[in-house]
């Protein structure tokens, strides 16, 4: 629709026309004759208009949430919430003008110009935070895993469906340039039917390296005073009641079986989502597992998982297995001296060939080998 500069109505524009938050409502324009607007505002040469952007609050925003609105930053960032002031102070600075809470259920309560939030709190927070906003009609972007259990994730969906809302889980990779060359590769049978997929991590920490967060560990048996900066109570949240502790965060939670899903949890929905992707996955028809000694406070120090899937269409039935922790599957017999497997990777088993992950400092993608 042409706006010119004359005289011009509300009444004449159809009310599908305006939205909540346009930028020249009716009212403004019954009461001007004559008004001359930027291009940008229009939404020409690329901009974006005023009324187009969505109006976004995130949910847990020191860590993985900050970046998860950085990649937002094109909208309108209005309101911010995480019950640690100190780990989200970084993202408080960079958007002054977005309204500050720790407790999400106030944020949801009395802002009401909210369109859509991010939520990236502990996996333990996922499903209550992202139902309260579902349950009042905002779209939700929520990081992986999508909940801390299957009954949470289908209840999840379910209020999603109810509600008519828009909602994706954050599963960073999967849009990637190299998983679609994995798919077209497999499809157009350059390795022959699959049976086999092996799938390693190096997550959890080793112990050697605290790169990331501890398994196979126990209970901290001390109770030292809660940071002024923390709100404890509201980070446990549905979480049974227990004394802080620094072992348990910022993203050491991750281990422990109240707050994390483990290295599975974690790296999983990365690093399996490609295969099921790829060979076309559904239902596995059995799992088994195996691990090092299971403690009821943290998942174990490492696991190895075998899912046997039946045939699929004209695919073959396939066994996939997962490793964390550090065990890695048989180094390939075609794999050359000076190449490593690496800490993280897939191997696809074909009846004429394989193909493997192989990361280096010039090469990161999939190669046959």
């Amino acid at each position: 629709m042409k706006i010119r500069a004359s005289k011009l109505k509300s009444s004449d524009i159809p009310s599908s026309a305006i939205s909540r938050r346009r930028f020249l409502s009716g009212a403004a324009m019954a009461s001007t004759a004559f008004m001359v607007v930027p291009s940008h505002v229009l939404g020409l040469d690329g901009f974006k208009p005023p009324s187009e952007k969505l109006n976004i609050a995130g949910i847990g925003i020191g860590g993985q949430g900050a970046n998860d609105l950085e990649a937002l930053s094109s909208e309108n960032i209005v309101a911010l919430c995480d019950v640690d002031s100190a780990y989200a102070a970084g993202t408080f600075k960079k958007y002054p003008n977005a309204k500050v809470y720790k407790d999400y259920r106030k944020m949801l309560e009395e802002q009401k110009d909210i369109d859509a939030v991010v939520v990236a709190t502990p996996d333990h927070l996922h499903a209550c935070v992202s139902m309260a906003a579902i349950k009042l009609g905002k779209h939700v972007y929520c990081e992986k895993p999508l909940t801390h259990t299957v009954w949470e994730a289908r209840q999840i969906a379910q209020a999603a469906r109810e509600h008519k809302v828009a909602t994706q889980m954050g599963n960073q990779g999967q849009a990637s340039e190299d998983t679609r060359l994995l798919c077209e590769t497999i499809w157009d049978n350059a390795i022959g039917p699959v049976r086999e997929v092996h799938v390693w991590t190096d997550r959890p920490s080793n112990g050697l390296v605290n790169e990331y967060w501890p398994q196979g560990v126990e209970r901290p048996k001390n109770s030292p005073p809660v940071p002024p900066t923390l709100e404890w109570d509201l980070w446990l949240g549905p979480a049974p009641e227990r004394p802080y502790h620094p072992a348990y965060l910022p993203f050491k939670w991750r281990g422990w079986w109240d707050f994390g899903t483990g290295a599975l949890g974690d790296i999983g929905c990365h690093a399996l989502d490609p295969v099921f992707r790829a060979l076309k996955l559904g239902h596995p028809t059995s799992v088994q597992a195996s691990s090092t000694r299971v403690n009821s406070e943290t998942y174990p120090l490492a696991s190895m998982v075998t899912y046997q899937f039946p045939a699929r269409g004209d695919m073959v039935p396939m066994k996939l297995v997962w490793y964390d922790g550090g065990l890695r599957p048989p180094r390939p017999e075609e794999l050359e001296e000076d190449k490593e497997m690496g800490a993280n990777g897939h191997l696809f088993i074909g009846d004429k060939g394989k193909i493997l992950t192989l990361r280096t400092e010039k090469r990161r993608g999939y190669v046959l080998i």
